[in-house]
């Protein structure tokens, strides 16, 4: 159990209410603006804090979903990969069940599978929407110990269920307090940086001035996400504003635009601040350009939003129709002068933080490669067609996944970025790049 991540897995039968469940114990979605609307929607893998302990929680909604005309033996085969691919990096399952419907024979082989795999199980009784129905849990004592009659519909019983799944979760080293996370804010002049960090920390540790190029360099500022020894430690980076190069006119403001370089470079979050009365700029791209060059984790915050008379529904568009190669970061309105929705740019680089760090269980992570290629197969190059065998991820911060397929030359930018689209699809990562290496299949020679 040491060696296990902090992953809890959600199984059961089609039609339990698992997803419902996942959605329920998720919490709120963060209040963000993305270029593709329902992206937060279907995700199989989450972040979640739950009582100040975080841990990865995942979805296998459809996985064990069988087709009655399949014969029993396939059946059977199919159920315990599925739900061996859900289990293979996980510390902790939850068994959904329906406690109106009772035990019914896929229950059992579900359960079955959970004892075989020596797996933490515990069972979540759910459709229990009023408490008089909390009794017709006990006949689900058979197929597991801990059982907890619980309504995802109208969030009833998760504090005793959680509270059995957190107690279960491997303790495993939070790295952030030795090693805290950079997040650089950035920016073009005068966009209210330094007003941002300041509403933030309610304090007035950085100097504010309405003066362009008032913040001449970098400033570290400690910051702590969260409570317990799960919380995530910050060093916020208020940088100088970043100026086109050619209106730098001084030595002073030339090593400013070095150093805030350099905090991009050295950052593992950025924060790409914009005025939302100016609207988008060149310099903007540029700034975000250089972010996306230097693969970094990105937050948008759109500042002044107090003093904007156009709607959130309009702006959004635009942004990503100007940067369309940062449509996969979260978009924030924000004002530092009111501190409209500053909670929620605390949420949103939190979020971003955690997606730049996943680790994606390789079985899921192989699954959803496949069903994509299945899908959407590429078009043959010279006669020849890409074949993709497996992939895994073979790094984080940013995350980087190897695929091994037939000839990596095959491989065309467009396909790339379909696969790309897929994983987002499936595991989110907002704000995080994705970096995709393919490699061919070694083939042992024979002696």
């Amino acid at each position: 159990m040491n060696n296990k991540p902090r992953v809890v897995v959600i199984v059961g039968r089609p039609n339990v209410g698992k997803s419902a469940i996942f959605n329920r114990l998720a919490g709120g979605r963060i209040a963000i603006v993305h270029a593709q609307s329902g992206v937060t929607r279907d995700r199989l893998m989450r972040e979640v804090t739950w009582r100040d302990e975080r841990f990865e929680l995942i979805d296998t909604g459809g996985l064990c979903c069988m087709d009655k005309k399949t014969v029993r033996d396939h059946i059977e085969a199919g159920i315990e990969k599925q739900v061996s691919v859900a289990l293979e990096d996980a510390a902790v399952a939850i068994l959904v069940v329906d406690i109106e419907a009772g035990i019914v024979p896929m229950d059992n082989e579900v359960a079955a599978l959970l004892r075989k795999s020596g797996i933490f199980t515990v069972v979540a009784a759910n459709k229990a929407d009023i408490p008089e129905k909390d009794h017709g849990s006990d006949e689900f004592t058979q197929i597991g110990r801990a059982v907890y009659p619980v309504s995802a519909l109208h969030n009833r019983g998760f504090d005793s269920l959680m509270k059995t799944v957190v107690a279960a979760l491997p303790e495993t080293e939070n790295t952030t307090i030795t090693n805290p996370l950079r997040v650089a804010i950035v920016g073009h002049p005068n966009v209210g940086k330094s007003s941002y960090i300041n509403r933030l920390l309610r304090s007035d540790r950085v100097i504010v001035s309405n003066i362009p190029g008032t913040t001449r360099d970098s400033i570290d500022i400690p910051f702590i996400v969260g409570n317990g020894d799960q919380a995530r430690r910050y060093v916020l980076i208020d940088t100088a504003g970043m100026r086109k190069v050619g209106k730098i006119d001084s030595s002073v403001e030339r090593f400013s635009h070095f150093r805030s370089m350099k905090s991009v470079e050295n950052a593992d979050v950025t924060v790409l601040v914009l005025d939302a009365i100016s609207g988008m700029t060149s310099q903007d791209k540029k700034i975000a350009a250089s972010i996306l060059e230097n693969q970094k984790g990105c937050v948008v915050l759109i500042n002044k939003w107090d003093i904007s008379e156009i709607t959130q529904k309009k702006y959004g568009p635009t942004i990503f129709h100007a940067m369309p190669f940062m449509a996969h970061c979260p978009v924030v309105f924000m004002s530092a002068k009111t501190g409209y929705n500053i909670r929620k740019t605390v949420e949103a680089i939190d979020h971003v933080a955690a997606q730049i760090d996943a680790t994606i269980p390789t079985g899921i992570l192989n699954k959803t490669i496949l069903d994509a290629y299945e899908r959407t197969q590429p078009h043959g190059v010279k006669g020849r067609r890409l074949k993709i065998f497996y992939a895994t991820q073979v790094g984080r911060c940013p995350v980087r996944f190897r695929l091994v397929v037939n000839d990596p030359r095959l491989v065309y930018p467009e396909y790339k970025s379909y696969l790309v689209r897929r994983i987002r699809e499936k595991f989110g990562l907002e704000g995080a790049p994705i970096i995709l290496q393919f490699k061919s299949r070694s083939r042992k020679t024979k002696c």
